[in-house]
């Protein structure tokens, strides 16, 4: 007979994996070796070599006094969250593994992961504004990013302020300078500055040391400088790195990158990130099992797609940038404007996959090619082993104004693409036949 467990025993901690090998030989361990096994022992689930999938709602507690400790993090009682596994909408282990893996590509200290990207926006948002804030936001956005903010957060007194992607450090102060006097006379502060970049679907980049310098120039107590970095990340640019506090993903694209399953992630500092666990705590929309489970599937090749699909995109784009029925491409590894091209060489380490191609004509000519494509697929959504295809105007983008759409330039001549990982050869072939529909 076992003896009984005093309730004030002290809380068993959660039984951890072994200490992990980071380095070799003084060398520290690349993301891709680490995606292997990072955050799982497999001796704590039957020796099985890869996660099991826990289908489960709820964890048995070793103790009582565990389970008191578990809920003083979990409720804010006591800093530092739940030191052990609670309850499948506040945590789980393939979560857990999850967002350890993510924090690594973006040198992160803590990541969360959600049931889609735009959920991980919107709860980040709430969780830091209140009536009266304001947010500073780039453009152009996701389209339903900015309808968040114009109409949801509208609704509870949350106004915005917004710069176009490639504003000069002189533009960005003075944005930054206007949002903060309207705050005040709000009654409340610059809550956040949300940036995208590469913007959604311009390609158009943000310059975030800019916007950092701006921030603390101007507001001193910092806000956290929020990016979604979905069309570049995790292996093409580094946020964090150059002074944003909170980098956001729709996972449903390059890391998910198969086009079956819906998720989003944010990481950052753990201080930026414990208001945003609490709200999710209370409101839900953390990843369920099974995606995770994909998810961690994915990311063991996430480098090896990511690196032939942005291959691929270079060799489409030079064929695509001398053809007689394109005006111009969007494309990251052939930038004409010296800004954007200084942004570029400061923030990123690939030119990506995805771009925009502007077509001679407008939404006919649009139609024309999408309807012809054979091996592209006309979808929304990008970042998949297949090439997709789209037109933002009237699809991703058809909510936003068309005097805003045209001031982003989000045209009706545009063509969002997402290369793949087929041959590229065939790929441009697929292009050359349907531009000859044109």
């Amino acid at each position: 007979m076992t003896d009984a467990i005093d309730a004030t025993d002290t809380p068993t901690p959660r039984r951890k994996p072994k200490p992990e090998r980071t380095e070799i030989a003084g060398r520290p361990l690349k993301p891709s070796t680490l995606m292997m096994g990072h955050g799982y022992d497999p001796e704590l689930s039957e020796g099985s070599l890869k996660a099991p999938i826990f289908l489960t709602s709820t964890f048995a507690f070793p103790s009582a006094a565990d389970g008191k400790r578990h809920f003083e993090g979990i409720t804010g009682k006591r800093p530092g969250g739940a030191e052990g596994l609670v309850y499948s909408r506040f945590n789980g282990p393939n979560q857990e593994i999850l967002e350890d893996r993510l924090a690594i590509w973006d040198g992160a200290e803590d990541a969360l992961t959600f049931s889609s990207g735009m959920t991980a926006i919107c709860i980040l948002m709430m969780a830091y504004v209140s009536q009266g804030d304001v947010i500073v936001h780039s453009g152009p956005l996701y389209a339903a990013s900015e309808g968040f903010v114009a109409k949801v957060l509208a609704k509870f007194g949350v106004t915005y302020v917004d710069f176009p992607a490639g504003a000069s450090p002189e533009e960005i102060e003075e944005v930054i300078e206007k949002a903060k006097c309207q705050a005040g006379e709000n009654g409340g502060q610059v809550a956040m500055i949300y940036l995208e970049s590469p913007g959604n679907p311009t390609n158009a980049l943000v310059d975030i040391e800019a916007v950092k310098a701006a921030r603390d120039k101007v507001l001193g107590k910092p806000c956290p400088i929020a990016i979604d970095n979905t069309f570049l990340g995790p292996l093409w640019q580094r946020p964090l790195d150059h002074g944003a506090d909170i980098v956001a993903y729709s996972l449903t694209k390059y890391v998910g990158g198969h086009s079956d399953l819906v998720a989003g992630s944010i990481a950052g500092a753990k201080k930026w990130m414990d208001p945003v666990r609490a709200l999710r705590n209370t409101m839900g929309g953390i990843v369920d099992p099974n995606t995770a489970w994909m998810l961690l599937r994915s990311l063991e090749t996430v480098e090896l797609r990511m690196q032939r699909a942005g291959e691929n995109a270079a060799k489409v784009c030079a064929f695509l940038k001398d053809h007689p029925k394109v005006e111009g491409l969007g494309y990251l590894g052939m930038i004409e404007d010296e800004r954007q091209q200084d942004i570029y060489d400061r923030h990123c380490l690939g030119a990506g996959s995805t771009f925009s191609v502007f077509l001679k004509g407008g939404e006919a000519e649009c139609f024309r090619f999408l309807d012809n494509l054979t091996i592209a697929k006309l979808a929304v959504s990008l970042g998949g082993t297949e090439t997709l295809a789209s037109h933002p105007a009237s699809m991703t983008h058809l909510s936003v104004p068309h005097a805003r759409r045209q001031m982003l330039g989000i045209s009706d001549s545009l063509v969002r693409i997402s290369i793949g990982i087929e041959d590229a050869d065939d790929l441009i072939a697929d292009f050359e036949q349907a531009l000859e529909k044109v």
